[in-house]
């Protein structure tokens, strides 16, 4: 097995661009929304990416995509899978995308919390405790102090609520991957199931929901390229191929930098408003999210060192 370096100035610069493409998602997501509904996209998008990693797994030797091995488990990230879309596409139709993006990367808290129970080398330590009760204070302050009517309030809310729920499937989603026999798969192989649910499942969901709109503009085919072939494609790929080749400790301390680039673009692109509340909640949830990662990590090392020594 190939052993995993620290990241140098080649893997460095490609995380750093994975997370702006990936912090531009939901911005892109809610500017193409007059032309072509949040939940339409993402089916769409999960549909043309399917079938672009599709010929790699045929590539590959030794891989059953539908052995009865993995069909228990693949239908069932499928399923999560589309749920966290279904209710990312819902939270963009009633909150900011800036809202979007903070609360659906929430979901590293929720899976670290969801492993403790389950798994014995994964138990969180008194600092983690407090990283996510930091995390927490902050989503609750992110909630706070919305300057909106009452009716307005209560949509924003509403679709704040979604977004924080498309965190937690998200994280459901990773713990599934973990605990199920997903985990000795390849990599391409559990990323087809996903997509393949969130084309299956979440095309017909749009109609149920109000959201089959499509009008073929210029907007509409730039915003499914970009998601289908540089986000659930390309950037996937590339996040996979550095996964094997670099710390996975490293290269997750840089994707925190991808709700800030969403915050960043929802200002710039979609002119939305940054209310005070909103800034220190976000970093109060970012902070508790890398307390309980790093700390995590780090006592990993450790034991690991003192088993080796």
């Amino acid at each position: 097995m190939q052993a995993r370096q620290a990241l140098d100035a080649k893997a460095s610069t490609i995380m750093f661009f994975l997370c702006i493409f990936w912090g531009l998602q939901q911005i892109v997501v809610k500017l193409a929304a007059a032309d072509i509904a949040p939940i339409m996209q993402m089916a769409l998008r999960s549909g043309l990416s399917a079938l672009m990693v599709f010929p790699l797994i045929k590539l590959a030797a030794g891989q059953s995509l539908f052995s009865r091995q993995y069909w228990f488990s693949g239908s069932l990230v499928a399923v999560l899978f589309a749920a966290e879309f279904c209710l990312v596409g819902e939270a963009l139709r009633f909150t900011s995308a800036s809202h979007t993006v903070v609360l659906l990367y929430t979901a590293p808290i929720f899976v670290a919390l969801g492993l403790h129970w389950k798994l014995p080398a994964e138990r969180l330590t008194l600092k983690q405790w407090g990283g996510i009760f930091i995390a927490f204070l902050g989503i609750v302050v992110t909630f706070a102090g919305r300057g909106s009517s009452p009716q307005d309030l209560s949509s924003i809310v509403l679709g704040d609520v979604l977004a924080l729920g498309a965190g937690i499937l998200w994280a459901t989603t990773t713990i599934a991957v973990r605990l199920t026999n997903l985990s000795e798969a390849p990599a391409t192989q559990t990323l087809f199931y996903q997509l393949v649910g969130g084309f299956v499942l979440l095309f017909p969901m749009a109609f149920v929901l109000g959201q089959g709109h499509i009008q073929w503009t210029a907007v509409t085919f730039a915003s499914l390229v970009f998601h289908a072939v540089l986000i659930s494609f390309a950037s996937y790929l590339i996040w996979f191929w550095l996964l094997k080749r670099y710390l996975a400790s490293r290269l997750g301390v840089f994707s925190f930098l991808t709700p800030l680039f969403g915050i960043l673009f929802g200002v710039l692109i979609l002119n939305e408003p940054l209310e005070r509340n909103f800034v220190i909640g976000t970093v109060m949830v970012m902070a508790g999210v890398l307390v309980v990662s790093l700390s995590g990590r780090l006592a990993k090392k450790v034991t690991t060192q003192d088993k080796l020594a």
